[in-house]
């Protein structure tokens, strides 16, 4: 195994900061190339000496160059061709740039010259560093040559000069023809127009008083300007004067206002273009000071362009009304602040809708569909995912083509693709574009990014954020959590509806996610164009190699012969996503500077097949979802960038010995792998899932786990029995470093044993309280005798998985009065005898999902009136033979509930009593919640005669009984 010198290890640490550097889409590696050829002038760098002029010439020209790239990013779509190429090449030459400068420091790294050894070999090692040093000079010229032609280009063109030259033409509103579609027209409006109609025209004597503002918030393409436009038309006779306006990215604001006092006053005023906001503002006030009016402001960008445009509104007691219309959440609930209920969610077009839609645009009526052509439609149906933007956008292409089934084939296969060049197609990405243009720079780096995931890809959100970091794109302030950040920079595109939730967690947090394929097509589009991505594997997708590969994406789901680019171009590849699997795999040899790899569902893949990634050394991510890995390379050690390795869904059972010195790693995520020795040299891990403890465990080991001051997330697996003699030492140890992390940053601890092993020494011995833990897990098959003492005093407890045995209402009590519990997962085995839980008014305040399982509960459940009163889900079992009645109607927010029925020993009819009953007063709730039943031992139901025989038998027995008493 290679030895780490300490002089590479300083320079590994110095050359790569991990603050305030980020790269991206259009500058790439820039602002790391600057930071690195700094630290390449410190003093340590003594290696280098001769060579510190050039450096410095290139860190500031460079920097120079960074400047200017920052400021073509602003305006990334409005660059000339020119200008744009020679952006495209310095990009492109930052990322060359920092690969050498990676590669010569490590060489420099593993030079050094012992004086223990023998002259022959000292002269030998002498001769070594001459030639490296030889070799590194000749690099640097030849990028300062480099840095040189591009300066000299960028003064040649005068590209700062034409930078700021204006541009004289104007795109026309690709909005434009939704403000004039004909009502007959549209499809699936009337549900929305009628609530939204609702939410305007509803409390109108209660709140005359003040404006009531209501937002309608959706993602590009959706109909929302449609919708708005529809609301304006019903409710003209209402209202004494009406406007309807919509902004830009850049709106002119006075422009805005012009136009609305025109049309509230229904006069043209010439005079009004020299005055400035604030006369404009006074105007349409006292205009409106008197007046019950309804303005839309369509399409809002910016929070601050509302601000200005709201201070025109008066307030005044005429029930008069505004409609907003946004693509970000955030700035929709800003709008109807502090009223949040007045924010309307456009959905996509149901699968009917969507249907007609395309029909009717194609066929001219929605009852017409070729039967040859019915699966294909569904298909091309399935592509555009409801958006009227884009089954308008296709059904105009079709109607042009002949109704044969290869024609439909070929345009559903060509989407995403050669559909672009067709002019509708060109009109849709230019809306859709409009989000896209809005995001702030680092926003549209991390949002490119996503295109490398292939179509209707479920992405996990923290596999995600943990790829930006590697990548560089996520930059911090101090002492900021990166992944906090990148979580922060996740959330701005769900707001603003640049992706779609997939499953939302309990705190409202967005565990996964997905891309609707037209902004799928939008970023591949933009990604080509950019060399930000290559895609090879996906039958839509033709190769465009524009130069080196920086990021590559196979897919082998849908082809298995993909022919990989040369080794001279894959080998400046920074990221490597293989999705699937085939046999000719792409050797990680030709892979020399990964940051990212991740192999996801490589079921079959060779075992060997990892034994070049530790050459990859400045690999920072590792993800292997691959069954078949069943031992890592002996030398993983010397990756010493590395900070995730995800190994859960290997079959792993031992890491090599070398894993304790990644002293970078923050995220080790394993399946049931015996704790390392020497895992107290970890420092950096925050993350530690799932070690496995037996009975071969070291004590020491787990006594070096309290030593992991910066650990948030543990995952442990109990495998100790009391009858082993070393238990007790195990059991202290384990304890002692749980304390010890509690003190410290422990937030999730999730700890899982079978029925045998047990963990009752949890019940009592944590001292003091884990103050900061949020989430504690069980597995599923030992149970906690009462409620350990420690749990309920833990104030920051949100997530709670539990398994008791027996539930009491003492057990309840204890968990309904945590203050910040949002969700609770109660297993048992059963209910205490003859006790019915009571669930009261006064305890779970804050939960919004309750989860319990118990298979002997024959008193039932009862939720009393205001109990729970922010609970969203309910899943729980209920015997068909308890009475009907539970409580579920006190339940006001509920959303979704699930209904175990557990059948044995009832009757058909009790059942399905219970079911109508169960149906139906969930009906009767606010939010009309989504009802699952699911049967359980339905085949040990009773038959009506059966159980009327048996009625009879117990009644004859109770008379033979009371008889015998009386004689």
């Amino acid at each position: 195994m290679a030895i780490v010198h300490a002089e590479e290890y300083n320079l590994i640490h110095s050359l790569n900061p991990t603050e305030n550097i980020m790269a991206s889409a259009l500058t790439g590696a820039m602002a790391s190339v600057i930071s690195k050829l700094s630290a390449l002038l410190g003093e340590e760098y003594t290696k280098l000496k001769g060579l510190h002029k050039e450096v410095e010439f290139m860190k500031d020209e460079l920097s120079s160059m960074n400047a200017l790239l920052h400021r073509l990013a602003e305006v990334d779509s409005d660059l000339d061709v020119q200008t744009a190429e020679w952006r495209n090449q310095v990009r492109e030459m930052s990322y060359d740039i920092e690969d050498c400068i990676d590669d010569f420091m490590h060489r420099l790294g593993h030079i050094g010259i012992s004086e223990a050894s023998g002259l022959a070999h000292r002269v030998a090692q002498q001769l070594k560093e001459l030639k490296v040093r030889r070799q590194i000079a000749n690099q640097i010229q030849e990028l300062k040559a480099r840095i040189e032609d591009a300066s000299k280009r960028r003064m040649r063109y005068k590209l700062d000069e034409r930078f700021f030259e204006p541009s004289i033409t104007r795109a026309v509103d690709p909005r434009l023809p939704s403000f004039y579609a004909e009502s007959d027209s549209l499809v699936g409006i009337e549900m929305p127009t009628a609530a939204v109609i609702k939410l305007v025209m509803e409390g109108e004597v209660a709140s005359l008083q003040q404006l009531k503002v209501i937002s309608i918030v959706g993602p590009g393409g959706l109909g929302k300007t449609t919708l708005a436009n529809e609301v304006y038309r019903k409710l003209e006779g209402q209202f004494q004067c009406r406007a309807f306006v919509s902004l830009s990215q850049q709106p002119d604001v006075k422009k805005i206002l012009r136009n609305i006092l025109c049309q509230v006053n229904q006069q043209v005023y010439d005079s009004t273009s020299a005055w400035d906001e604030e006369n404009l503002i006074n105007v349409i006030r006292a205009f409106l000071k008197n007046k019950r009016y309804l303005v839309v402001i369509d399409d809002i960008w910016s929070i601050q362009a509302w601000k200005t445009i709201r201070c025109s509104l008066i307030l005044n007691n005429f029930g008069s009304r505004v409609i907003a219309t946004t693509r970000n959440l955030t700035i929709a609930k800003s709008c109807c602040s502090p009223q949040q209920d007045h924010v309307y969610e456009i959905m996509p077009l149901s699968t009917a809708n969507s249907k007609s839609l395309f029909l009717k645009r194609i066929f001219g009526t929605e009852d017409i569909c070729p039967p040859q052509l019915e699966e294909l439609s569904y298909e091309i149906l399935k592509k555009c995912s409801g958006s009227p933007l884009a089954i308008i956008t296709i059904a105009s292409i079709l109607t042009n083509k002949a109704s044969t089934k290869e024609e439909w084939e070929r345009v559903h296969n060509s989407i995403g693709s050669t559909l672009e060049k067709d002019p509708s197609v060109e009109e849709m990405q230019r809306i859709l574009s409009l989000s896209y243009d809005d995001l702030p720079h680092h926003l549209k780096t991390c949002l490119l990014y996503l295109c490398l995931f292939p179509e209707d890809c479920v992405i996990e959100t923290d596999q995600l954020v943990k790829r930006w970091i590697a990548e560089g794109f996520i930059i911090a302030e101090g002492r900021q959590d990166l992944e906090e950040i990148g979580e922060s920079y996740f959330n701005e595109l769900v707001s603003k509806n640049m992706i779609q939730p997939v499953k939302v967690r309990y705190d409202g947090q967005v565990e996964s996610c997905r891309i609707h394929d037209m902004i799928l097509d939008l970023l591949t589009s933009k990604s080509i164009k950019e060399n930000f991505a290559t895609f090879l594997g996906d039958q839509n997708q033709k190769l465009v190699l524009q130069g080196k590969v920086r990021r590559l994406s196979l897919s082998y789901y849908s082809q298995e012969n993909i022919m990989v680019p040369s080794t001279a171009i894959s080998s400046s590849c920074r990221s490597l996503s293989i999705f699937g699997f085939a046999e000719e795999m792409p050797s990680l040899s030709k892979f020399r500077v990964l940051r990212v790899l991740d192999i996801e569902h490589g079921e079959d893949m060779e075992s060997n097949y990892l034994e070049h990634v530790t050459r990859i050394l400045q690999l920072k991510y590792l993800r292997l979802n691959v069954r078949s890995i069943g031992a890592l390379p002996e030398q993983l050690g010397e990756l010493h960038h590395l900070q995730t390795l995800d190994l859960a869904s290997t079959k792993l059972r031992k890491s090599p010995k070398s894993i304790v010195r990644l002293q970078n790693l923050s995220c080790l995520r394993i399946s049931n792998l015996e704790l390392p020795e020497c895992i107290g040299c970890m420092h950096a891990l925050q993350e530690l899932s799932q070690i496995k403890i037996t009975k071969n465990s070291l004590a020491s080991s787990l006594q070096e786990l309290g030593s992991l001051t910066r650990l948030r997330i543990l995952g442990l697996c109990w495998c100790i029995s009391d009858i082993h003699g070393s238990s007790e030492t195990l059991v202290d140890s384990l304890v002692s470093s749980l304390r010890r992390l509690g003190r410290l940053n422990l937030r999730y601890l999730c700890i899982q044993s079978s029925f045998k092993y047990s963990i009752d020494f949890l019940l009592d011995s944590w001292f003091p309280t884990p103050h900061l833990l949020q989430k504690f897990q069980m597995g599923t098959c030992y149970y906690f005798p009462r409620i350990p003492v420690w749990i309920a005093s833990l104030d920051n407890l949100t997530y709670l998985d539990i398994n008791l045995n027996p539930v009491e209402e003492e057990a309840l009590e204890i968990l309904g009065n945590l203050p910040a519990l949002l969700f609770l997962w109660l297993t048992s085995k059963s209910v205490a005898p003859k006790q019915k839980l009571i669930i009261n008014s006064s305890i779970f305040m804050c939960l919004k999902e309750f989860y319990f399982t118990c298979w002997n509960i024959e008193s039932g459940i009862m939720f009393q009136r205001g109990s729970m009163p922010k609970l969203e889900k309910l899943h729980l079992p209920f015997h068909a033979g308890t009475a009907v009645d539970f409580g579920i109607q006190h339940l006001s927010s509920l959303r979704q509930l699930v209904v175990e029925i557990i059948c044995s020993g009832a009757t058909i009819q009790q059942v399905e009593s219970l079911e109508e009953a169960i149906r139906k007063t969930a009906g009767l709730l606010p939010y009309c919640p989504t009802v699952e039943i699911r049967m359980w031992d339905d085949e040990k139901m009773v038959e009506e005669q059966e159980e009327k025989d048996m009625a009879e038998i117990q009644s004859l027995a109770i008379k033979i009984k009371v008889s015998a008493e009386d004689t």
